[in-house]
């Protein structure tokens, strides 16, 4: 069987929105430590975020798992259930742009010591999926469509198998959670993020103004030298965003270390580009509106705020101890 991510995708951002709208208010009753809200969705920010500076940022990451672990959650314990089968009966593989997926999926957080399965079994690459379509000498161009199958329902009454977010093509993340945070906390339902760039493209913000004061101020920041800069602003306590998107790559997931490259690696901007030109002209799926996630939050998640959606949708993040080496022993 083969799905789409669309209802992951949707779960995520709520999720990540219903988060920042929490902590979000217990900033504002002077908990210092809830604001900015780092997304978490991307592995390769949260593996460095662990690594490098461990419990000083990690209370500042978001604790929604990625879309691709709550389609783990969804394909394990819920599709699972419906066909009366056990969840390590199902053999879940996700296709992806990024090699830290793979990661992210073997996360001691994300195996069921019980069943004694993974969340997600497998991940494959878009550089993998060509070289074995290579090996075989396939070509996409002479394969025969199949049908993408949706055993959670139909989301709205649109015949469509890719959708889209509005915002930037790693989900959208700043975006959505700007316009909700504006709707539910300062009735404002009409808010765009409209992002300007800084020192360089891959650094953007946007702020939310209401009755002359700044109200809400969020940020994307896409690669490690961005990312460097938001950690020393941060540890200076020099950060005054309430939310930033993070993503390890340029240009975000569009252009994830796994994605494939342009023959001509000269054209590599170009593609990228391409491929936010169409990914922006895709149906956009609106998760207030979705049909499936209205469904499963009121019979099998047994509510917005229950506890199994807590238990399903959210996780933990871990310091790493550094390891030692020959020149911090002392001899």
């Amino acid at each position: 069987m083969v799905l789409d991510m669309t209802v992951a995708d949707d779960l995520a951002l709520i999720e990540s929105a219903k988060e920042f709208v929490e902590r979000y208010r217990s900033f504002q009753e002077d908990d210092q430590n809830q604001l900015p809200m780092l997304s978490s969705s991307c592995p390769g920010w949260v593996c460095y975020a662990e690594k490098t500076h461990g419990n000083f940022v990690l209370p500042y990451v978001s604790v929604t798992k990625s879309p691709q672990q709550i389609m783990g959650s969804l394909v394990k314990y819920h599709y699972a259930q419906t066909r009366n089968l056990s969840p390590e009966r199902v053999y879940h593989i996700t296709l992806m742009p990024c090699y830290d997926k793979k990661l992210e999926a073997s996360r001691p957080d994300f195996y069921n010591e019980l069943k004694e399965t993974r969340d997600v079994d497998c991940v494959i690459t878009s550089i993998e999926i060509e070289q074995m379509l290579n090996q075989e000498g396939i070509s996409l161009q002479n394969v025969t469509r199949n049908e993408i199958q949706k055993p959670f329902g139909n989301y709205n009454q649109l015949e469509c198998n890719i959708w889209s977010h509005q915002g930037s093509g790693s989900g959208g993340y700043a975006d959505y959670i700007f316009r909700y945070a504006a709707k539910n906390l300062f009735q404002e339902p009409n808010a765009k993020l409209e992002l300007k760039s800084l020192r360089n493209p891959d650094f953007q913000e946007a702020v939310l103004e209401k009755n002359g004061k700044m109200v809400l101020r969020f940020a994307v920041a896409n690669g490690f030298r961005n990312i460097q800069n938001l950690m020393q602003k941060l540890k200076r306590g020099k950060c005054s965003y309430h939310y930033v998107e993070v993503m390890a790559c340029p240009s975000g997931c569009l252009n994830g270390g796994a994605q494939i490259r342009p023959q001509d690696k000269s054209h590599l901007r170009e593609l990228v580009m391409k491929m936010e030109e169409v990914y922006s002209k895709l149906p956009q799926s609106n998760p207030e509106e979705n049909l499936v996630l209205i469904d499963l939050y009121k019979t099998w998640l047994g509510g917005d705020h229950s506890e199994k959606a807590n238990a399903l949708f959210h996780t933990k993040y871990h310091q790493i101890e550094k390891m030692n080496t020959a020149h911090s022993i002392k001899w």
